[in-house]
């Protein structure tokens, strides 16, 4: 769920480089369902951006939920990139503990968080 729908599609696809693959306006029920990613729908894995229209409140996050990850060449370079475009970072790119992954953590407008992962050859 978000708060402002065009808040939340200028950092998805201005920002993350998306695209946005469907938009749906209902208005019966009063909300938006927008699906972005960087693939078709039909093609692979897109977020569902729900904005309910009389919403004033933000919305509580539970304990249930961590975060959703998304692959990068370079997490040091696309986090550059995101402090440029005033991004809030919850953790700096460091590598994993065990050497496979270079990682960092980022929020998008309402605070859900990102991954920013970038796996690492493994040596054998």
């Amino acid at each position: 769920r978000v708060k402002d729908l065009d808040r939340s599609l200028d950092f998805y696809t201005r920002i993350l480089g998306m695209k946005i693959h469907r938009k749906t306006e209902y208005p019966e029920g009063r909300f938006t369902n927008t699906f972005v990613g960087y693939i078709g729908e039909d093609e692979g894995t897109n977020i569902e951006l729900t904005y309910n229209w009389d919403q004033e409140e933000d919305y509580v996050k539970g304990n249930g939920w961590g975060h959703l990850a998304i692959k990068v060449s370079d997490v040091y370079e696309t986090s550059e990139y995101l402090k440029q475009h005033g991004v809030e970072f919850t953790k700096e790119p460091s590598p994993m503990k065990n050497g496979t992954r270079i990682l960092a953590f980022i929020k998008d407008p309402d605070g859900y968080v990102i991954e920013l992962n970038e796996p690492l050859e493994q040596k054998n």
